[in-house]
């Protein structure tokens, strides 16, 4: 109870801190929800509350005023839901608003639904009752005046849900979003994805990728997209759908920024035809189109991963055919879509609709067929759909596996984001975990046109390493040089000479009171307030309360009942603050043991009655400051500060002196251990961007070598055609020769031929002879 009541403390003191309202000139104010829920009682997910703290994380750098929790009921997520809505449009027309959901989700007759972790879904019937139905946060969204929407559902999951009745579809249903919204799932339509360890890998990529900054939000997801299924094999595939016409970027990449080294423009905008068959793949998956997945198999029909794609095309496909059906909702469109698909994902709830109208399951003779925008689905699809979840790491399937994402069209991923530890424990229900903060490149910069945000240890530390451990109440801060770093900038420090905040007095919000002695007694306040800054939703924090409120079996009699205008307060117990009631040094929290010592630069608790002399031990907000969605608290008046109590005899006085010790001791341990840690992430961080310019190095290396070799090749190939060229000239040369040589002879002997044919003797003439000599033998012919 007194972790929770320091952590109320915490959240409200930020909300304090940084709930001054933006200046005027800001145009842009970014807000978002972000839910973890995996403590289900159908059997527990891993990943969810963690992969909520990694996103709001991230959303936080990039600006954004972040409400978070993990576990929620039905009631208190019903509830947080209309808070967020109400928060959207009390934000303005300039309002970015950004939802993300970790957790089960499920659809149910063309709706989908999230579950609450006290969902009991023993049937189908059972999921409109149980769960929550998006559309009921969507479209009051898309009614409020914004200039963007982001829904991203982190919950295409297998689910342990309906044991009897109709099998529910798998995963999420295909939607289309309203004008001026993006829905994102992590898997597509109709289809699930694997379950991760410490992070899912949808989450870890969606937090790169906003962190790679310059990104508009198609191209975002697109990339997403890549990373995601390079991560699981290609057994998930995200999907999105985007009507946002507002331009809109997480981050900004400075003037400093290197040139992007990446193709992956190339992807989208050419002819799938003009690739080889790997990246051809790749570019049908980045466009996640109908018509690129039906160009790779026109074009590489024969490939082994046209299997692949036959598969992704055959999920597609279905889900197109089965929203046209539920859009329709007639008994001719569920007929419909049975006669495509007998045995489809959908067909359990073409029964339910049909049960629903009184019809029979099988198509009278003659009904009207929908008319569907897509062809009725191939012979080798069929087999991927015959069955109620698409699962594309299924053995079933025997997909091969898709091909690596080349760096020439996706950077590599950041080292850090591959061995990224859990987070520690939270230390109060409902508050999201904290991970470890990487920071954005020194290039990457929040816009200057978004409203500032509230002040929290990470949206002022986005170029610098965060560690924090919300147990111990501590914040270690490093720089790209790996040396420590206060964490917040003086001018977030305050006035060194501003008076101290009171101590409160009778009626006074016993939270805020708690907080604001905590600001006024632990030099460290600031940063551990700012470190656990994910605000709660009003609803969590009520039911934390009433939680809390609930005295075990054998407890006291409980407090007396509010008074009207009376904000309640946490009870009391060992270790806790009471109002009025200053924390001694190093004090126990409740249910722990003694308080674990801080690191470098942080100094404990100082007795009580001493003075401050550190400016974070000035941070106390005046009591008129503004807090997002809540109440403005009354004034606080100043009153006599309590006494300290002094050590009764000379043995209370050794113990404490030993005590000190210990802790001194305790303390420098914990220091050198800092130090250590923040040596070896510094070390850490230097060989990774080490590695990371080889890896460049090394890609350039092997381009210039392949360009290199191919236009060693192209020459030689061009020699070889030449040489080809010549020989065949050659060869016809000397064809022409012996033809001529030939012709030659030919002609000779038809002259010899005809010399020695004999030649016939010449007929004498009549008449009269004329005398002449006669001529001896051998002589000529005399006359």
């Amino acid at each position: 109870m007194a972790l929770w009541r320091i952590v109320c403390g915490l959240v409200l003191a930020a909300a304090l801190l940084g709930g001054q309202p933006a200046q005027a000139q800001s145009s842009e104010k970014r807000i978002a929800l972000v839910i973890g829920n995996g403590a289900y009682s159908e059997g527990a997910l891993a990943t969810p509350a963690n992969d909520a703290g990694l996103i709001a994380q991230t959303l936080q750098a990039a600006g954004f005023d972040v409400t978070g929790a993990r576990d929620l009921d039905t009631a208190t997520l019903r509830s947080t839901f209309r808070e967020f809505l109400d928060k959207a449009a009390a934000s303005g027309p300039e309002t970015v608003a950004f939802v993300y959901y970790a957790g089960h989700g499920l659809q149910f007759e063309g709706e989908n639904y999230l579950a609450p972790v006290d969902a009991r879904i023993a049937r189908d019937a059972d999921v409109p009752l149980a769960a929550i139905r998006l559309t009921d946060l969507v479209k009051p969204l898309a009614t409020l005046p914004l200039k963007a929407r982001i829904v991203v559902l982190d919950a295409a999951r297998a689910n342990p849900f309906a044991r009897t009745g109709q099998p529910l579809a798998g995963g999420l249903a295909l939607m289309q979003p309203d004008p001026g919204a993006l829905i994102a799932f992590n898997a597509a339509p109709g289809t699930i994805a694997p379950e991760g360890k410490d992070y899912s890998a949808y989450a870890t990529a969606l937090s790169e990728m906003i962190k790679e900054g310059g990104l508009p939000l198609d191209d975002l997801f697109e990339r997403v997209r890549l990373r995601t299924s390079e991560l699981t094999g290609g057994a998930e595939i995200p999907w999105h759908a985007s009507k946002v016409q507002a331009p809109f970027l997480f981050f900004e990449r400075t003037n400093a920024a290197p040139p992007a080294q990446n193709r992956f423009v190339d992807l989208r905008d050419k002819p799938i035809r003009d690739f080889d068959a790997r990246d051809a793949y790749l570019a049908a998956l980045a466009r996640d189109s109908m018509r690129g997945y039906e160009d790779f198999l026109a074009a590489y029909p024969s490939d082994p991963l046209a299997k692949r794609v036959r598969a992704i095309l055959a999920a597609r496909r279905e889900a197109i055919v089965w929203r046209e059906s539920a859009v329709a909702d007639t008994p001719d469109a569920y007929w419909s879509y049975l006669r495509r698909y007998p045995r489809g994902p959908h067909a359990g709830d073409a029964h339910r609709r049909l049960t629903h109208f009184a019809v029979a399951f099988e198509p009278p003779a003659a009904f009207t067929a929908l008319s569907y925008d897509v062809p009725p689905p191939p012979p080798d699809e069929i087999v991927y759909v015959e069955r109620p979840v698409v699962y594309f790491a299924d053995p079933v399937y025997d997909l091969p596996p898709p091909p690596p994402v080349p760096v020439l069209f996706l950077p590599p991923r950041p080292v850090y984001y591959v061995d990224l530890p859990p987070p520690p424990p939270p230390i109060a229900a409902f508050v999201l975990p904290i991970p470890i903060y990487h920071p954005v490149p020194l290039w990457v910069e929040r816009p200057a046109y978004v409203a500032p945000p509230p002040v929290n240890i990470i949206n002022a530390n986005i170029h610098n390493t965060v560690v924090v451990n919300p147990a111990a109440q501590t914040v270690v801060v490093t720089n790209p040089q790996g040396r420590p770093e206060p964490p917040l900038p003086p001018a977030l420090m305050g006035n060194p000479q501003a008076p101290i905040a009171p101590v409160p007095q009778p009626g006074q919000s016993g939270i805020v009171a708690g907080a604001q002695q905590l600001i006024q007694q632990h030099p460290a306040a600031a940063a551990a307030i700012a470190a656990t800054a994910v605000a709660l939703p009003a609803a969590a924090v009520l039911r934390a309360r009433q939680q809390q409120a609930r005295p075990p079996q054998g407890a006291a009699p409980s407090a007396p009942a509010l008074q009207p205008g009376q904000q309640p307060a946490l009870p009391a117990g060992p270790g806790q603050l009471r109002p009025g009631q200053l924390p001694q040094p190093n004090q126990p929290m409740a249910g722990r043991g003694p308080a674990a010592p801080v690191p470098t630069g942080v100094k404990p608790l100082p007795m009580p009655g001493a003075l401050p002399t550190t400016p974070a031990q000035r941070l106390a907000t005046p009591p008129g400051a503004a807090q997002p969605n809540r109440p403005v608290p009354p004034p606080v008046v100043a009153g006599p500060r309590v006494a300290p109590q002094a050590p009764q005899g000379a043995a209370t006085a050794q113990r404490a002196a030993q005590q000190r010790a210990q802790q001194a001791g305790a303390l420098q341990a914990q220091q050198q251990r800092a130090a250590q840690a923040a040596q070896q992430r510094a070390a850490q961080a230097q060989a990774a961007q080490q590695r990371q310019s080889q890896q460049r190095a090394m890609q350039v290396q092997q381009q210039a070598q392949q360009r290199a070799a191919m236009q060693a090749q192209a020459q030689q190939q061009r020699q070889a055609q030449q040489r080809a060229m010549q020989a065949q000239q050659q060869a016809q040369q000397r064809a022409a020769m012996q033809a001529q040589q030939q012709q030659r002879a030919a002609q000779a002997q038809q002259r010899s031929q005809m010399m020695a044919r004999p030649h016939a003797a010449p007929q004498p003439s009549r008449g009269p002879q004329p005398q002449h000599r006669p001529c001896q033998p051998g002589q000529p012919f005399c006359r």
